[in-house]
């Protein structure tokens, strides 16, 4: 397995460090968005737009600090690899559930794409890739490195969706 993650440190290194500052950045804006007033439903908003942001930046933590681990074989990160993937699967049906169900807003084909499609292809790549790992370890690790910055990009594009969303949509009047 050495062998097989020689030259992948730096990568998760870099990954993962954004993963976690960017972790960091989304409590700092929830806490400043939340001395704004909440409107009924808006619990809704975040457990299906909010909550999912933070997940997927702590999968990507989570795979980048796996494929800097000592490991004595593949076999114990595949099988990271794929409980990640099927949690993550998981996760994301109850998501999408979240999503049709909340009623503060209504997601339009971006976010489908965001937070529902683009966050199931993930999870699925790094449950493929840990089946995968037993016979071509190498495309295997490719594999879970497309999925972690697939997340990581995600992340990103979802975390910027949101504070635009709270600046432009719902602006203070003057004080």
């Amino acid at each position: 397995m050495a062998e097989q993650l020689a030259g992948w440190e730096n990568f998760y290194v870099i990954v993962g460090s954004s993963a976690g500052a960017l972790i960091g950045l989304q409590f700092v804006v929830i806490t400043l968005i939340a001395s704004r007033p909440i409107k009924p439903g808006q619990g809704q908003g975040a457990g299906a737009f909010a909550t999912p942001t933070v997940v997927h930046f702590a999968s990507v933590l989570l795979l980048s600090a796996a494929g800097c681990a000592p490991w004595r074989g593949i076999t114990g990160a595949a099988i990271l690899w794929g409980l990640v993937g099927l949690v993550g699967i998981g996760y994301e049906i109850v998501v999408i559930r979240r999503m049709r169900k909340q009623s503060l807003y209504k997601p339009v084909f971006e976010d489908w794409l965001f937070h529902a499609l683009l966050p199931l292809v993930a999870y699925a790549t790094l449950a493929v890739s840990a089946e995968e790992a037993r016979v071509h370890a190498q495309d295997a690790l490719f594999g879970v490195a497309v999925a972690a910055l697939l997340l990581l990009f995600i992340g990103i594009h979802n975390a910027w969706d949101a504070v635009t969303y709270h600046v432009f949509t719902h602006r203070r009047g003057p004080e």
